[in-house]
């Protein structure tokens, strides 16, 4: 490595979004760079445990706690889809975008950086990027979510297809979709000009404008399409377990083979408890051993074990996986990732955001099955046994994991960052920096 670099990363706290940007912030760090975090107070003991440091927000939206109390989006409350939209818009996205940018450029001013990362979903943060001229990357922690010709419309859950009336009904969504992320381009271009920055023409050009958009999952997952913008690259998916995940043991006596059960319905509120009650009761009936991880947001007497289930405020999710059989999520893309890249095949219980999206492509390749989240229990224990009992889906999971592991279609999400920063990729890398920077289907 020729020289150090300093990197500002400005992300949120939403829930499974902050092990994975920290974790391209860790690698960094173990590159020889240095990287500050400017987030939601909630982030900073994980951030400096990622070796960062580490600058609230003051004025623009932010979290004080992981009680559901202080959540920003409440897409759990109930609602049409248009409303929730709207306050998102209004709460998150749009109107609070000059305050986001103002923060943003003082944080800059008071420890400069050399290149700026910023979360997908906090384009307002890159117009002070913009604005200072500086190298700019967005961090897409989960399936790409743009808009884009041949690839269902983000929420819907809907799978690829090629038939006509499908494909019509795709672009319809998407046209819908993007007016609706539109009622945030006036905040954002009325930021843009405060700056003295041309506007945009839409709120996705907005999200597009970094120098490189890092996807932090596999192809061989998502679906993909001959349509995705040059400037997003697959990096694959980051791994890191939050630093507040408490060891555990084995939930298995010794000497006891019962196979394990891993449950895990987000770290965040997303109106999860009844789900939870029922799938304990689920697992009860049936002669496995479990392991219900809550997070941080719901409270422990919430959720109740039994004999055969214990529930834990947290567990470290990939030490555990070495030895579970099945794992129960709400297809978060975090958890889901660290299910696959282990071989562990699926039961998917999507609550709401990409988590339809992600238990379609779980499904679709062959790794799990999904149920209702307001199935009873006897559905979850069904579930349950199907996967333990037919060996496909492990097949479908060992066979994603094998992707993850070779970085299948993936390139490397420091090289491009250090590029960005001016620092000359490893050596023989003309080819390579040309692969890295414009075809990354052809790297490794």
């Amino acid at each position: 490595m020729s020289a150090s670099r300093r990197f500002l990363l400005a992300m949120w706290d939403g829930g499974g979004t902050v092990p994975p940007e920290l974790g391209v912030a860790k690698r960094l760090i173990a590159r020889g760079h240095q990287v500050r975090v400017l987030g939601d107070p909630t982030i900073e003991a994980e951030a400096e445990a990622a070796g960062c440091g580490f600058t609230p927000w003051t004025t623009a939206p932010h979290r004080k706690s992981r009680d559901r109390a202080d959540d920003i989006i409440r897409d759990y409350a109930g609602g049409s889809m248009l409303k929730l939209m709207n306050d998102y818009m209004d709460e998150f996205l749009g109107a609070p975008a000059p305050r986001f940018v103002a923060d943003t450029l003082a944080e800059l001013e008071a420890h400069p950086a050399d290149v700026f990362l910023c979360d997908q979903f906090l384009p307002a943060t890159s117009i002070a990027a913009e604005k200072l001229g500086l190298p700019s990357a967005a961090l897409s922690p989960q399936i790409w979510m743009v808009p884009t010709r041949g690839i269902p419309p983000l929420g819907t859950g809907f799978r690829p297809s090629s038939f006509p009336l499908w494909t019509l009904r795709d672009a319809l969504i998407r046209r819908l979709m993007t007016a609706a992320f539109d009622k945030a381009l006036p905040a954002l271009n009325g930021a843009r000009a405060l700056h003295g920055l041309d506007p945009v023409r839409s709120t996705y050009e907005q999200i597009l404008k970094p120098d490189v958009t890092l996807v932090l999952t596999t192809p061989a997952f998502d679906f993909v399409s001959p349509h995705l913008p040059e400037k997003a690259k697959y990096v694959g998916p980051m791994l890191d377990d939050p630093s507040w995940a408490a060891p555990v043991t084995s939930p298995n006596p010794a000497g006891e083979a019962k196979p394990l059960v891993l449950v895990s319905l987000s770290s965040i509120y997303q109106d999860q408890v009844e789900t939870l009650r029922n799938i304990v009761a689920g697992l009860a009936s049936l002669p496995v051993r479990a392991i219900v991880t809550l997070g941080e947001s719901v409270r422990a007497e919430e959720v109740q074990g039994c004999e055969n289930v214990r529930v834990l405020v947290s567990a470290p999710h990939t030490e555990l996986l070495k030895e579970t059989s099945v794992l129960v999520t709400h297809s978060g893309h975090g958890t889901t990732m660290k299910g696959l890249a282990a071989g562990v095949p699926l039961v998917c219980v999507p609550m709401g955001r990409d988590q339809h999206d992600n238990a379609t492509r779980v499904v679709e390749r062959g790794a799990g099955v999904r149920v209702s989240k307001n199935a009873p229990p006897a559905k979850f224990a069904a579930a349950v046994t199907e996967v333990l009992g037919n060996p496909r889906y492990r097949q479908g999971a060992q066979r994603l994991a094998h992707a993850i592991r070779s970085g299948e279609g993936c390139v490397d999400a420091v090289e491009v960052l250090e590029m960005l920063g001016g620092v000359s990729p490893a050596a023989g890398s003309a080819a390579r920096r040309r692969a890295l920077l414009r075809d990354p289907s052809t790297v490794v």
